[in-house]
């Protein structure tokens, strides 16, 4: 049976008329119109949603493991909280989603559209990033992998200055040519643009030189 907005609709409202979990394990729900569907907490593990529409559609705490979202639209969808370990997510538009909080271990995000997305305390081990769009993104307390599985990726100065200001805030010990480029002013200053400086009231970076004379 290929199911429709409406029969979809009909079947998740049914579901909420028994306040019972919405139970679509391994669904074919591929190439619908889901905008703005209310889908929380749903068990949609193994269902097939590749190239749905589910733009600002309501995932939050959905179970979505191992699910297919190949080119699928999740542009503004709030996916807090929901479970996407290996979820197949290549080239999947996730601008602007709410993903805080999310289980991603080892989900496929390989040339995801990730512009502007909430990726705040997400767990993203082992999940492969290569060259997906990360322009804008907030990775804060992200559980953000340092593997060739983030090769490629796309960023922008707000992660560039991040990742510096903590490069930066290393104590790095018997590299000479990091002292050097460490009191390189150009790096301060970038480093010095990054947010986590006055939404986490950090200290700036300081020359190298500088703060050992203190």
């Amino acid at each position: 049976m290929k199911h429709t907005r409406e029969t979809i609709i009909a079947f998740i409202n049914e579901y909420r008329a028994t306040k019972t979990p919405v139970d679509m394990r391994g669904i074919d729900l591929s190439g619908l119109d889901l905008r703005w569907a209310d889908l929380r907490g749903s068990n949609l593990q193994g269902a097939n949603l590749q190239d749905a529409n589910l733009q600002e559609a309501n995932l939050r705490w959905a179970d979505l493991r191992g699910s297919n979202l190949l080119d699928a639209n999740l542009q503004w969808a709030n996916l807090q909280g929901a479970d996407l370990r290996r979820a197949q997510m290549q080239w999947a538009n996730l601008q602007g989603a709410d993903l805080r909080r999310a289980q991603m271990q080892k989900a496929n995000l390989q040339e995801a559209n990730l512009q502007k997305a909430n990726l705040q305390e997400a767990n993203l081990q082992g999940t492969n990033l290569r060259w997906a769009d990360l322009r804008g993104a907030d990775l804060d307390f992200a559980g953000y992998e340092l593997s060739c599985q983030i090769i490629g990726i796309k960023a922008d100065k707000r992660l560039v200055s991040q990742l510096l200001y903590h490069l930066c805030r290393m104590d790095v010990q018997d590299c000479p040519e990091w002292d050097e480029l460490r009191n390189d002013e150009r790096l301060i200053a970038l480093a010095n643009q990054s947010h986590v400086i006055p939404v986490y009231l950090l200290p700036k970076i300081e020359p190298l030189k500088l703060r050992r004379k203190k």
